[in-house]
C-alpha cells in the first residue's frame, strides 16, 4: 500500500472551525476560490514531517481567529510500517505537542515514518533571491533521504549560537571555542556530507525526467571559500577563522555558509538567468527526482503537496506533471481555484470543493470535475 493519509482531521486550525477528510491514496484535489482555506488544509498536511512545516509559522500563528483556544490536527497515515495515528495539538499558543499511536514522540520519529515533499508559490523565487531560502530548499531535500540529518543541523545550530556569542563578547580564550568547534566540526562535518548525498540521488534521478520539465545540474557551493570535507578539516577551518570571526561578531565558515546553484541543463544557463517559467519547471523537475528517487530508497512514494502548481503551467505540462505523479503513485495534494485546471486527472484523482460561508469553511468531496 503506498503512504498516505486516508484520515485528516482539522480542529480549530487556521480558518478552519472542524474539518474532516477521508481520502484514498490517489492524488487530492483542493478547488475553490481564493481565501477559502485550501492552502491551510495542505499546511495541516505538511506538520506530518519534522519541522515547522511549509509554511515555517509558530503554533500560535496556526490557531483559529478570533477564539484563539489552540488547535489540533490528527490522521491516519498508510505507511510501510503499517497504519499509524498521529497528532498534533497545541493549547492556547504553546509549542506543538506530537503523539503517534497515542504516545508522545520526538519529531525526528515523523521523519522516520513519513516523507513529504512540497512546492508552493513562495519557492518561485528561489533562484533569484538569498541563499538562506536556497539551503532551506536543499536541507528539505536531504531530511526526506536522511532523518538524521534534522538532528546534526540542531546541534551544529545550537553550538554555533553559542560560539557566536563568545564572538559577540569579544572572548579571546581559546580554551572557551574548543568544545563549541568540536561540535560544530562533527555534527558540520555530518550535515555537508548527506547534502552531497542527497544531490547525488537528485542527479541520479534526474536522468528518468520527463521530456516535459527541464532537469537542473545542481552545485553545492561555499558563498566565502571553500568548505572543508572532513571533520578534522572543519575544526582547523573554526580555529583558523577565529581573527576574522571576532572581527565580524559571527561565525564566517561552514555549513551555514553553502549555497545551491543550479544551471539549466539543456542550454547551460544558470537558474537564476532562466525565465520565470523555465524557473518553475526546474522546481517541479526537482521535486519529482526527489520523489522518484524515494521509491528507490524508501519503498514508497511520497506525500506530495503541491500548492497552485498547475495555474502557471500550460496545458501540455499540467498534463505531464500528473501523468508523472500518477506513474510515481504519489498522493499528491494540489490546490487550485477553479477545477478546470485538473480535467487532465480525470478519475485518477479524487476531489474535494473548498468554500467559505457565514460558519465557516466547508469542504465536500465531489465525484468528478
Amino acid at each position: 500500500m503506498p503512504l498516505h493519509l486516508n484520515r485528516l482531521t482539522l480542529s480549530h486550525f487556521r480558518s478552519h472551525l472542524s474539518v474532516s477528510l477521508a481520502p484514498d491514496a490517489r492524488p487530492v484535489v483542493l478547488y475553490g476560490p481564493n481565501g477559502a482555506g485550501k492552502t491551510n488544509l495542505i499546511e495541516a498536511v505538511s506538520l506530518f514531517s519534522p519541522g515547522r512545516g511549509m509554511r515555517r509559522a509558530s503554533a500560535q500563528d496556526m490557531t483559529r481567529r478570533p477564539e484563539g483556544l489552540g488547535w489540533k490536527v490528527s490522521g491516519l497515515v498508510e505507511t510501510p510500517e503499517g497504519v499509524q495515528e498521529i497528532a498534533f495539538q497545541s493549547e492556547q499558543g504553546s509549542p506543538r505537542q506530537v503523539r503517534i499511536n497515542d504516545k508522545p514522540a520526538p519529531q525526528t520519529r515523523l521523519g522516520e515514518l513519513v516523507r513529504l515533499l512540497w512546492l508552493l508559490p513562495s519557492m518561485d523565487r528561489l533562484w533569484i533571491e538569498g541563499a538562506e531560502g536556497r539551503r532551506r530548499f536543499l536541507d528539505r531535500m536531504t531530511l526526506s533521504f536522511f532523518p538524521d540529518h534534522g538532528d546534526a543541523s540542531l546541534i551544529y545550530e545550537k553550538a554555533m549560537r553559542e560560539r557566536n556569542r563568545l564572538l559577540k563578547d569579544q572572548v579571546r580564550d581559546p580554551m572557551w571555542y574548543k568544545a563549541l568547534e568540536a561540535r560544530m566540526a562533527q555534527s558540520g562535518a555530518h550535515i555537508h556530507a548527506n547534502r552531497q548525498r542527497a544531490l547525488k540521488r537528485i542527479a541520479e534521478a534526474q536522468d528518468q525526467a520527463s521530456t516535459q520539465f527541464p532537469t537542473a545540474q545542481l552545485d553545492l557551493i561555499q558563498t566565502e571559500g571553500d568548505m572543508p570535507d572532513t571533520e578534522a578539516d572543519l575544526r582547523s577551518a573554526f580555529e583558523e577563522s577565529r581573527f576574522r570571526d571576532l572581527a565580524a561578531g559571527r561565525t564566517l565558515v561552514g555549513p551555514h555558509r553553502a549555497d545551491l546553484h543550479g544551471v539549466f541543463a539543456a542550454k547551460g544557463v544558470p537558474a537564476a538567468d532562466s525565465s520565470t517559467g523555465e524557473q518553475k519547471a526546474l522546481l517541479i523537475s526537482l521535486v519529482l527526482s526527489n520523489a522518484r528517487a524515494l521509491v528507490e530508497d524508501f519503498g514508497a512514494p511520497p506525500i506530495v503537496l503541491l500548492d497552485e502548481v498547475a495555474a502557471h503551467l500550460d496545458a501540455s505540462r499540467r498534463a505531464a506533471l500528473y501523468d508523472e505523479i500518477c506513474a510515481l503513485g504519489a498522493q499528491a495534494w494540489m490546490t487550485g481555484t477553479g477545477a478546470e485546471l485538473f480535467t487532465e486527472l480525470g478519475t485518477r484523482a479524487q476531489y474535494f470543493e473548498v468554500t467559505e460561508t457565514e460558519t465557516g469553511t466547508v469542504v465536500t468531496s465531489r465525484d468528478s470535475v
